[in-house]
């Protein structure tokens, strides 16, 4: 552990500044689009931008990195994202937000890649797994606490927008001092749609209604308590429990996951999701009834805390649970196909729950969480009952965050081995011993030549 804090310090404090920045503006657009007075389906489309850049910018990132390099595209769109949050402070209406929300998405995927080819380059076979979780951690940690900066300054204000651009700016610092020189960049293919549902039809199909749900979930949840009169700060405490509890919940359920059928914990994962969305509609409709008769907002942080634990490992199971019916060097081919479709339906997410809240009132929110959770463990039976749990060794769950990018998802003990460079003073003595080799060639290429 303290090895890999040692390699990887600057390259973590950098993603915790980057997603501390990250969790206090997604809170602030969504809080502050409230006061301006969008509407509800103007806001939600302007949310989906940021999934829309994601979207576009996870097809087109290699392409980049391969032409100018690790540092510059990473130097480049941190600057960018700095940029933007400010320009959401001095044009304020709808459209330009949508169109700045996708530059932030954009930005941010090209972020994330860099970050986690870099890990990939600075982990083994044995660290990993842990790399991969210290990773989730600081990830899930900084966003839930950048959620408590808005109470810094009141939304209405420009200060706050002052303050993300400043956090996304000092991201820079520890990762352009790095020593460390960037890693060679490889892309990834993800596996045809069409190969993906024959491999797994649960796995695809709940990826897709996974990315409407969550994508919702983290857009609108300041929208919807804004809707409801929440306080600042109470805002803050609830988009807070609902990323901290996702979090801690990765472990416990994943570990069940591996002694059961994995399709029965996902099954009752949404089932239960769905139970507790609808005990915080039922606890934020007494919230605001006559006195004696209205309860506390506690019970409705308790239910949304509780439906959090259960979805949000939803995910990294879907992705453990398509493993189970491939063979190991698949796994992360699967993985980049499992995030193409996710990105699919988190692009229409935020707007079309959007809509359930102007049809219904700000409860609708609640209600599109329910409705794709059902459609989730409603399928999940139908293919328990079409299929048989099948067993695969190779195939263990590994927590990680909705945002991983395929070449994240190389830090998953599971999939394939990572074949380990040898170190320079091994290649210093095979040099002197008339061995030759490229710099980048692998133990397995230089133990060919000898």
């Amino acid at each position: 552990m303290d090895k890999i804090l040692k390699n990887s310090w600057a390259l973590f404090l950098g993603m915790g500044l980057i997603m501390l920045a990250h969790g206090y503006q997604g809170s602030l657009l969504g809080i502050r689009a409230v006061k301006e007075d969008f509407s509800l389906i103007s806001t939600g489309f302007m949310l989906s931008g940021y999934f829309i850049g994601y979207f576009i910018g996870a097809k087109t990132i290699s392409n980049l990195v391969s032409r100018v390099g690790h540092i510059r595209v990473f130097a480049a769109f941190a600057s960018i994202a700095s940029i933007v949050i400010l320009l959401h402070s001095i044009i304020i209406n709808p459209f330009s937000w949508f169109i700045l929300r996708i530059v932030t998405g954009f930005s941010m995927v090209c972020l994330y890649t860099i970050a986690e080819s870099w890990l990939n380059d600075r982990s083994s076979n044995k660290n990993r797994g842990s790399v991969l979780s210290i990773y989730m951690i600081i990830l899930y940690g900084a966003m839930a606490l950048g959620m408590f900066f808005i109470n810094f300054s009141r939304p209405e204000n420009f200060q706050p927008f002052i303050l993300v651009s400043l956090i996304m700016s000092m991201s820079l610092i520890p990762i352009l001092l790095t020593k460390r020189k960037p890693p060679t960049f490889k892309k990834i293919l993800g596996m045809k749609l069409k190969e993906l549902y024959k491999t797994s039809p649960f796995g695809l199909v709940s990826s897709l209604l996974c990315g409407s749900a969550h994508s919702a979930l983290f857009s609108l949840l300041a929208v919807y308590a804004a809707s409801m009169n929440f306080t600042i700060f109470e805002i803050s405490v609830v988009t807070f429990l609902v990323a901290i509890s996702g979090a801690i919940s990765q472990w416990p359920i994943g570990k069940l996951s591996d002694v059961l059928d994995r399709r029965l914990v996902i099954i009752y994962c949404t089932f239960a999701s769905a139970l507790f969305a609808l005990c915080a509609i039922i606890a934020s409709s007494q919230i605001y009834m006559p006195e004696g008769l209205a309860s506390s907002k506690n019970w409705f942080y308790f239910f949304v805390m509780l439906f959090s634990f259960c979805s949000l490992p939803m995910f990294a199971l879907i992705f453990a649970h398509t493993n189970d019916f491939i063979p190991k060097e698949k796994f992360v081919s699967a993985g980049a196909g499992l995030q193409f479709v996710f990105g699919l339906g988190a692009m229409i997410g935020p707007f079309f729950c959007s809509l359930f809240m102007d049809i219904v009132g700000p409860n609708g929110f609640f209600i599109y969480l329910i409705l794709f959770h059902i459609l989730i463990g409603s399928f999940g039976i139908y293919r328990m009952r079409i299929r048989e749990a099948v067993e695969n060794p190779d195939s263990q769950f590994a927590p990680m965050p909705q945002t991983i990018t395929p070449l994240g998802l190389e830090l998953n003990p599971s999939t394939e081995h990572i074949e380990e460079p040898y170190s320079e003073k091994v290649k210093k003595m095979l040099e002197r011993k008339g061995v030759s080799f490229k710099k980048e060639d692998t133990t397995n290429k230089i133990e060919e030549k000898i």
